[in-house]
C-alpha cells in the first residue's frame, strides 16, 4: 500500500480540530453566563463624572483631599477625554447634602454611600456585582464586603477602613504614676478608676484642671458609643425592630453619664461642648488624659510630636463591660456607591474609575489616611506602625453601624436624649423611653409615607 502524504495546511487543521474536541468544552464551562463578569477594559466613553466625597487628611501633604485628587489626576492621563469633577463634603452637613440631593434627584454620578443604608434601600444605586469576579470578591475582607451587601447584592466597591479608639496622654499617666491598661484592654471599673486619678487640681487653685477623660456629643459621631454598648445592648434585633430600651441599654447609657455626673472625671461642658472643643482640649491644651476618636488623630498625634507640639501617646480598647469584649461603633467601612445610569459606557467607565482607586498599590498607600485596606492581598501596611499594627487587630470588635433605612434620624434623636441626661435635663430612664417613643413612631409615619 502506497502511503499517503498529507500538506501541512490539512496538518494543521486536524491538529485544531482536536484541540477544539478537547479544551473546548472547558472554555463554555468558563464562559457560562453566571459566570460573565462585565469587561469595562475597552470602554470608549468620554465626557465628565462628578463625584462627591469626604475628606481624608492626608499626613504626606497636609490636605483634606490631595490623596483622592492624586488618583483623579493618573485616572484622568490614562483615559483621555475622560473628567472626574470633585464635589468636597463636610463630615457634618454631607449625609444631609446628599439627602437633599437624593430627594431632589440631583445628586451625583458617584458618592460615598455604598455602604449607606439609608441610600441603599431607596433603589436609586447601581448594582455592581456583575463587575466582580470571584477572585476579587474574595480578595475583599468579610467585614468590608458586608457592609455593602444587601438584600444578596453587592452596592459599593469598598475603599478603606477605619474605627474608634481610646488614645491616652502618656505624660500625664506618668507625671501621676499611673499604669495605661494592660495589652491595651481594662474593665469599666479599672477604666474609671484610672480616671480618677488623672483627674486633680494642678494649679492649686481649688478647681479640677486636668481631667481623666473627655468627649463630645453630636450627630453621625460615634465617639462614645462604645462605652454606651459595652454592657451588650443591642439598638436593633435582626429585623431591624429598635431595641435600646432594655436593661442593657439603660446601663450602657448609665456608665456613659457617670463619667460626668458621678465620678467627675470629665469637664463640665461635657455634652455641649462641640467636637473641636473637645479635641482641642486633648490635643492642644493637653488637660485630658484619655480622649476616644478615629484612627486618622493618630498621624495628626505622631505629627505633633514630632515637632516638639506634642505627647508620649498610647492607645487602649473601649472599657470591657457584660457584653464580655470591647466594642466600638462607626461606619467601619467608606464605600463608593454609583447612582442609576442611563449610559452603560458611561457606569462601565465609573466602574473602572472605582476599581481604579481600590487597585493593591493604592490601598499600599492609605498609611497616608490613617486607614485600613479592605483587600487581604495588600497584607500588612503597618508593620513598623505598632499603634496601627495594633488598631488594625482591634478591627474584629468594630461594628458598623446598624443597616436600617431611617438610620440619619433615628440616630439624631438617640444623640439628642443622650446629651439631656448629661446636661441633667432628663433622668436615664426618661431618655430611654423618650427614645423609645420618638424612634417608633417616626418609623410607623415612615412606613405609612412609603406605601403611598
Amino acid at each position: 500500500m502506497r502511503n499517503k502524504k498529507y500538506s501541512p495546511y490539512r496538518l494543521f487543521l486536524c491538529l485544531l480540530l482536536c484541540a477544539f474536541i478537547i479544551f473546548g468544552p472547558f472554555y463554555f464551562i468558563e464562559n457560562r453566563p453566571e459566570n460573565k463578569v462585565e469587561d469595562v477594559k475597552e470602554t470608549k466613553w468620554r465626557g465628565v463624572i462628578t463625584l462627591w466625597d469626604y475628606p481624608h487628611l492626608d499626613v504626606k501633604n497636609g490636605t483634606r483631599f490631595g490623596w483622592i485628587l492624586g488618583k483623579i489626576k493618573k485616572f484622568e492621563r490614562e483615559n483621555p477625554g475622560v473628567y472626574i469633577e470633585l464635589k468636597p463634603l463636610d463630615l457634618k452637613t454631607g449625609p444631609y447634602e446628599i439627602e437633599t440631593a437624593i430627594k431632589t434627584k440631583t445628586y451625583p454620578d458617584i458618592a460615598p454611600v455604598g455602604a449607606d443604608f439609608t441610600v441603599i434601600h431607596q433603589n436609586i444605586l447601581e448594582p455592581v456585582d456583575s463587575y466582580l469576579t470571584k477572585e476579587e470578591l474574595n480578595d475583599y475582607r468579610p467585614q468590608s464586603l458586608a457592609a455593602v451587601r444587601y438584600n444578596g447584592k453587592i452596592w459599593g466597591f469598598p475603599c478603606m477602613m477605619t474605627t474608634y479608639t481610646m488614645f491616652l496622654n502618656l505624660d500625664l499617666f506618668h507625671e501621676k504614676g499611673v499604669n495605661p491598661p494592660k495589652d491595651g484592654n481594662w474593665t469599666y471599673d479599672e477604666f474609671v478608676n484610672t480616671l480618677k486619678e488623672l483627674t486633680y487640681d494642678k494649679d492649686g487653685d481649688g478647681e479640677n484642671d486636668i481631667y481623666g477623660f473627655n468627649s463630645f456629643i453630636g450627630e453621625n459621631d460615634y465617639n462614645t458609643w462604645g462605652i454606651l454598648l459595652s454592657d451588650g445592648a443591642k439598638i436593633f434585633d435582626k429585623n431591624l425592630v429598635y431595641k435600646f430600651y432594655d436593661k442593657k441599654a439603660v446601663s450602657g447609657l448609665k456608665k456613659l453619664t457617670d463619667l460626668k455626673l458621678k465620678y467627675k472625671v470629665t469637664p463640665k461642658n461635657f455634652g455641649q461642648n462641640t467636637e473641636r472643643e473637645a479635641w482641642e482640649s486633648f490635643y492642644k491644651e493637653k488637660k485630658v488624659a484619655v480622649y476616644p476618636t478615629g484612627t486618622w488623630a493618630v498621624n495628626v498625634l505622631n505629627k505633633l510630636r514630632n515637632e516638639g507640639k506634642g505627647f508620649e501617646f498610647a492607645i487602649a480598647n473601649y472599657p470591657i463591660g457584660k457584653k464580655g469584649t470591647p466594642v466600638s461603633i462607626c461606619k467601619n467601612t467608606s464605600a463608593y456607591g454609583i447612582f442609576k445610569q442611563e449610559d452603560k459606557e458611561k457606569l462601565n467607565m465609573c466602574v473602572k474609575f472605582l476599581k481604579f482607586i481600590s487597585q493593591e498599590k493604592y490601598q499600599k498607600e492609605l498609611y497616608r489616611l490613617g486607614a485600613f485596606p479592605v483587600k487581604k492581598s495588600v497584607g500588612e501596611i503597618y508593620k513598623n506602625d505598632r499603634i496601627m499594627s495594633t488598631i488594625e487587630k482591634n478591627l474584629v470588635y468594630t461594628q458598623n453601624i446598624p443597616h436600617h433605612p431611617n438610620w440619619l434620624k433615628i440616630e439624631g434623636i438617640l444623640q439628642s436624649q443622650i446629651r439631656q441626661v448629661l446636661l441633667e435635663e432628663k433622668s436615664i430612664q426618661d431618655a430611654i423611653n423618650d427614645a423609645k417613643r420618638k424612634i417608633m413612631t417616626y418609623n410607623e409615619i415612615a412606613k405609612k409615607m412609603n406605601r403611598k
